[in-house]
């Protein structure tokens, strides 16, 4: 009871980056608490699963392997994690702020009455106070105060991005969040770590008290997905440009850039909203969050919406002719100059330095 509870997400028997990510930050956490590491797979053909969590340092794995669970269907994933949870009891419980995981973590939530936190940049342990005025007290009676402890700190940009909120949960259980991905790191605990597995179709024919009938009256004939033929995300060089590089045009000189470089080509929501460049290249707190060895940002004033989805990145190069540009605060090198006089620059003496 009272574990941390990790919800991973399968396709095609592997399990999902965004996943690998939030078991990486649940291990911390869950090392600070002082309590196991759980996590959840329900899909079907779930052998080879074990093999890919563990390593993240997993203390127990709950397997829900049936041919009804795969793909992924709302009802018969929620009541499993509904009937899971209200038996566990966990302190805290994480998922993907994907398709998958916007749909679920509403639902179970609902259902368990703990309320949720959506789309997390950062996820901490802290300590909470609470100011607490009873109605009806006399006059200058002092307020109570109430302290908890060991709580997860749910951090996430508000009102646009213009604020960064810290989002408590005091007395619901669990503590439930959905994490973006990409702003958390994916690394191995321990290869050679193991924990147990728990296979409720064997302890359950039919995962009889998990599931019902009416949770199967729809059936997913057929799916179609087109996998993007951009790799933002994986990109070890980024360049991107915002709403400074002036043009769709302009944007040309990014490309010719990214192809002397090995680089990938995105931009920030102001360039995206001006037509300059194509949606799935957004980087950002409504894009990808993205942590490349070099990042190039081109005409990127640094609003807080966009630093959240680079701020991580090893090496960041502002081009901007605005000295004074917000991103310049972050940023390890500033190139002070237009784009037009800047990028042919880079691109000219790159090549004769690569020769």
């Amino acid at each position: 009871m009272n574990n941390l509870f990790v919800y991973c997400e399968i396709e095609n028997g592997i399990v999902t980056d965004v996943s690998l990510e939030l078991l990486t930050k649940g291990r911390s956490l869950a090392t600070t608490l002082g309590c196991r590491l759980e996590a959840v797979i329900v899909g079907h053909q779930l052998a080879d699963t074990e093999s890919q969590v563990f390593p993240y340092g997993v203390d127990v794995l709950h397997l829900f392997d049936d041919a009804r669970l795969y793909p992924y269907a709302s009802l018969p994933h929620t009541s499993i994690l509904v009937k899971l949870f209200a038996d566990e009891k966990p302190q805290i419980a994480l998922m993907g702020a994907t398709s998958i995981g916007r749909d679920l973590g509403p639902r179970v939530s609902s259902a368990l009455f703990s309320g949720l936190t959506a789309d997390c940049t950062a996820l901490e342990i802290g300590d909470h106070k609470e100011t607490v005025i009873t109605p009806g007290k006399p006059a200058g009676t002092p307020p109570q105060v109430k302290m908890y402890t060991n709580l997860l700190m749910q951090i996430r940009p508000a009102f646009g991005g213009n604020i960064v909120a810290t989002i408590v949960n005091p007395d619901c259980r669990p503590q439930m969040a959905t994490v973006r991905e990409g702003v958390m790191k994916k690394e191995i605990f321990d290869i050679n770590y193991k924990g147990e597995t728990i296979r409720y179709a064997e302890k359950y024919p039919g995962l009889t008290g998990y599931v019902n009938d009416t949770d199967f009256v729809i059936t997913i004939i057929d799916r179609q997905m087109e996998k993007s033929k951009v790799n933002i995300k994986g990109a070890n060089i980024i360049v991107a440009g915002g709403y400074g590089v002036g043009s769709k045009e302009n944007f040309r000189l990014l490309y010719d850039l990214a192809a002397a470089i090995g680089a990938e080509v995105g931009g920030s929501r102001a360039a995206v909203d001006a037509g300059f460049i194509e949606h799935e290249r957004q980087i950002g707190q409504t894009g990808v969050t993205v942590r490349p060895k070099l990042y190039i940002a081109c005409g990127i004033s640094g609003q807080i919406q966009h630093i959240a989805g680079m701020q991580e990145s090893s090496i960041i190069i502002s081009v901007n002719s605005d000295p004074h540009a917000p991103i310049n605060t972050i940023a390890d090198y500033i190139i002070t100059g237009s784009i037009e006089t800047v990028l042919p620059k880079m691109i000219k003496y790159y090549k004769m330095n690569t020769k």
